[in-house]
Formats: structure tokens, sequence, C-alpha cells
């Protein structure tokens, strides 16, 4: 079937990528493995390429463009490739959408050259501990000062993407109790300065995948947020937050398949070199179907992927909809990956391949953006069940 999702400037896009992974990313990448986070000037590189810059309007410095396809393109090559581009997904897949709906004028002012250029990183901090998937029971407060100029933070965050190197963070509080009515209410979105006193982070997590990301729990003791640094009005913030997870489950959803994709052609490229019995593993039968088996099922997320994006560039793509194409894309990503790792035998296990690299990796999508058993109530309800 032919794909009709993207066009000659994405696929311009995608040749430059593919050259900068190749130049700048493949050689250090075990480097960054090891170290457990990518270094903090390969984020200048990706401004300076102008990765950040795609959705952001021309007059703070962007290219003004209003589509997800490029990020779509990113998707499928870094997984391509094996790597990631550390945490910096969360600063425009993430963080973005919320500037640009919620910051005012000079607030967009302020942020966005600095976002451009690579010169701020942002994070959004939501999870805290004990609340997982139940954001209306977060603890974290912001309480107006008396004479009104600035708001003084509390509270604790965990499983922060990007948290380790964040210049701003989006920071989600309470600034007044919930109502009987509407647990929900109450709850403001702040552009926090990491550099203000009392906001530390803690410690960086050890995850068993994904392991470039920098992924960190946060403190908050006291800390002064100016009143300039809202984001959006008081107590909508659950409101916002529900607003952009249609992206964020996009997202998800892309790169689930996209690391399927490069499961398939990790395995093929494997199994046509490795040799047993005296004939390579591409020749026995087993091989041929697990293959095709597993090409089948990227196809048909390939199909779900692309639907979604059309959906989301066109302003239409539902929660609902959302959710099923994050629920199916990572349980295909899942089956499929599991049966590529198990074609290359013992090295499968090895994570100087990248198959056991994808494999840990792809293991979070069912959980974070909402678990598999979230995404399938919203579903659920969508059906009138």
């Amino acid at each position: 079937m032919r794909r009709t999702v993207f066009n000659e400037d994405h696929e311009a896009f995608r040749e430059t990528i593919r050259a900068f992974i190749e130049a700048e990313v493949v050689p250090v990448y075990d480097e960054w493995f090891a170290a457990g986070q990518a270094p903090r000037d390969f984020y200048y590189k990706l401004g300076e390429l102008g990765i950040f810059g795609i959705n952001v309007p021309e007059e703070f410095g962007g290219a003004g463009l209003d589509s997800h396809k490029f990020e779509a393109v990113l998707y499928e090559e870094t997984a391509r490739a094996g790597v990631a581009f550390g945490g910096s997904g969360v600063h425009v897949l993430l963080a973005l959408p919320y500037i640009k709906m919620l910051a005012t004028d000079e607030q967009k002012k302020r942020f966005l050259p600095k976002f451009v250029s690579g010169e701020e990183m942002w994070a959004i901090a939501m999870t805290e501990p004990g609340t997982g998937s139940d954001l209306a029971g977060m603890k974290s407060t912001a309480k107006l000062s008396e004479d009104g100029t600035h708001y003084v933070l509390n509270g604790a965050k965990t499983f922060i993407t990007g948290g380790v190197h964040a210049d701003r963070m989006i920071v989600c509080a309470r600034t007044s109790a919930p109502t009987a009515e509407d647990r929900r209410h109450g709850i403001s979105l702040f552009a926090v300065d990491t550099k203000a006193e009392g906001y530390s982070v803690g410690r960086k997590l050890d995850k068993l995948g994904l392991k470039t990301s920098d992924t960190a729990e946060l403190a908050f003791v006291d800390v002064k947020v100016p009143v300039e640094d809202l984001l959006g009005e008081e107590n909508k913030g659950f409101y916002y937050l529900g607003h952009n997870l249609a992206s964020e489950r996009w997202g998800i959803a892309f790169g689930a398949y996209a690391q399927a994709k490069a499961a398939v052609r990790f395995a093929k490229q494997y199994v046509q070199d490795r040799t047993v019995f005296g004939k390579t593993v591409a020749s026995f039968q087993n091989t041929k179907f697990e293959l095709a088996a597993c090409q089948a099922e990227v196809d048909a997320a390939e199909a779900v992927a692309d639907r979604a994006t059309e959906a989301l560039d066109a302003g239409e793509l539902t929660p609902a909809e959302a959710a099923s194409a994050k629920l199916f894309c990572t349980e295909v990503a899942h089956r499929v990956i599991d049966r590529c790792l198990q074609l290359h035998g013992g090295y499968g296990f090895m994570n100087e391949y990248p198959i056991a690299r994808l494999y840990a990796d792809n293991r979070v999508n069912r959980i974070y953006g909402g678990t598999s058993e979230i995404m399938k109530s919203i579903i659920a309800k969508d059906m009138g069940l």
C-alpha cells in the first residue's frame, strides 16, 4: 500500500535527520547509555538544527508550521537507528503545546526564543508519589502571597522525564482545594524557573529502559514563583491537562509503531547474517513465518498511526481515538518486539544489540500517558458502556 502521510518536505527532513543521527548520535550513543543521560550541550545542537522550532511561530524564531508530521519522522528515524534524543521529547511534544495554548504575548516573548535555541529546556511535572494516573489527587500546593506578587510552591513530583536538565518546569499544583462537586477543581500550571531557591532535583531514577533520558524526582520547599509565570487561569489546570492528552497519546502511539517497525528491521538483518546448522536463520520456515506475521502487524499499526497523525493535524483527533491508537500500537509493539528479540536468540538479551534496548524502552509505552487499562476505560466510555 502506498503511504500518503508524508510529502517531499518531510522526506527531505528525514534525510537531514538520518545524516545527523549517523554523525552526531550513533558514535557516542553507548557513552550516553552508560551515563544514563544525553549531555546538556546536545540539546543546543538540536536547537541549531531547528528541531525545537518547527511548530513555533516565526516571530519567536521558529518555522511557523502547524503539523506533527515532522515529529513523526523523528520517531521513525531515531527508532530506525536504535537511538533516542535523550529527554528532549517532552520539550516539544509535551511542553510546547501548553506554552502555545496558555502563554500570554509577554510570556511567549520571554520563553519561546530560548525554547527554540535549546538555551532553556522545558519539561512538565504532573505525577506525584502515590497519585499515578489520578492527577486530581495531587497534593503539591501553590499559595498566593499576601502582597499578590508571587506564589509559594511546596510539594514533590516523581517520574519527571527531562527533570535533570530542565531549565523551566511546568509544575501542576493546587491553588485551591477541590470542591465536593468536582475534585479536579483547583489545579493550576506554573512555568517554574528550576534555578529558584527551594527547587531541588532529587534522585535521577534508574529505569528499566529509556536509559538516555534523564528522569528524576523533584522537591519544592517554599519556592517563590512570580505571578507572571502562571500559565493560563488559576484553577483550570486539569482542563488544560486533559486538552493536551490526545497529542501526548498520539506521540506514544506513533513512537511505539516506529519501534515495532525498527524491530522487524533489526531482526531481518540479524537472521540474514546469523548462520546455524550450516544455514542462515532466515532460511528456516519458522523464521519466515514469524517475520511475516510481525510485518503484517506493523503494517496495521502504521495505518492506525498515520490515520491518527492526519486527524491530529486536522484538529480532529478525539480523546477516544487517541486512546484507541495508543492501545493498539503499544500492544502491537509489545508483541512484535518480543518475537523479534526471540529470533536473535541469546544475543537478543545483550544490551550491545539494539533489539535488547528496544525491548526495555518499549515496555513503558503501556504505562505512561495513561496505562492500557485507562485507555480501555476511555474507549469503553466512548462506546456508551
